[in-house]
């Protein structure tokens, strides 16, 4: 896919590993300079910046906790004044955390996954909305939990991600005004990524490909395309959309 972000200033949260990882390079590919943040991947941070800078673009990387508000609008607020503005927010950070059903989840389990997922999202949208420039775009990364209401003991993670599509589609009529388009995507299940590895045997991927009807998983890149032309000028008249990205497994 061939598009200019020559210019443009990324912030993509949760952007060391996996997705997000994928995303900030494509980004930089195609000319933004780009500020990554990450909680707990230091390393893979750090490696994150070299690549992109490598590929002659300016990026920031630094750790973030995105369930913490004042430390968020700090964060938009630093990236803003050192790359002098702000274009594109991807709202990456989250998790399943743990798979707990209800009848033992503890509220700690409960307010820690709607934190991770739907208050850092929230978070960094109030805080970019000072910020971002005309022509803006705002992608939140939900998923297809969202939808179906995922797999066993993930019901708070589904949750969260449910909401996120009413925040984007609410926050998208309020940015309209200002040419700033709010989108989401709905990955299905994406291989590559510690959110499989950790949390979905290897029978449990086996048997989602096998109803997928395009005949595998989804990977990172599959996503981060999508992200792209969210980014584009061919998608300024997309907003308050909910992107499925799963290969035919789920239809809305």
């Amino acid at each position: 896919m061939s598009v200019s972000l020559s210019g443009k200033i990324a912030f993509v949260t949760g952007g060391a590993i996996g997705i997000g990882r994928e995303i900030a390079l494509e980004l930089a590919r195609s000319g933004a300079n780009v500020a990554v943040t990450w909680f707990s991947h230091e390393q893979e941070g750090q490696t994150i910046v070299a690549e992109i800078e490598r590929l002659g673009r300016r990026c920031l990387g630094f750790r973030l906790d995105a369930t913490k508000s004042a430390d968020v609008t700090a964060a938009v607020d630093r990236i803003a004044t050192e790359f002098g503005g702000l274009d594109i927010l991807v709202n990456n950070s989250g998790g399943l955390l743990a798979r707990q059903e209800i009848a033992g989840m503890s509220d700690e389990h409960w307010h820690n996954v709607l934190a991770v997922n739907l208050d850092s999202t929230f978070y960094c949208c109030r805080a970019a909305a000072a910020h971002l420039r005309n022509n803006g775009r705002i992608i939140n990364i939900a998923s297809l939990a969202g939808h179906n209401g995922g797999g066993n003991g993930s019901a708070a993670y589904a949750a969260s991600k449910s909401a996120m599509f009413g925040l984007t589609r609410g926050l998208a009529k309020e940015l309209a005004r200002h040419g700033i388009t709010v989108n989401a995507l709905a990955p299905g299940l994406i291989l590559d990524t510690p959110f499989h590895e950790n949390f979905t045997p290897k029978e449990a991927q086996n048997a989602t490909i096998a109803g997928i009807p395009m005949g595998r998983a989804g990977y990172p890149p599959d996503v981060a395309s999508a992200a792209l032309w969210l980014c584009s000028e061919g998608a300024s008249w997309i907003t308050g959309e909910i992107i499925n990205i799963n290969g035919g497994q789920y239809f809305v």
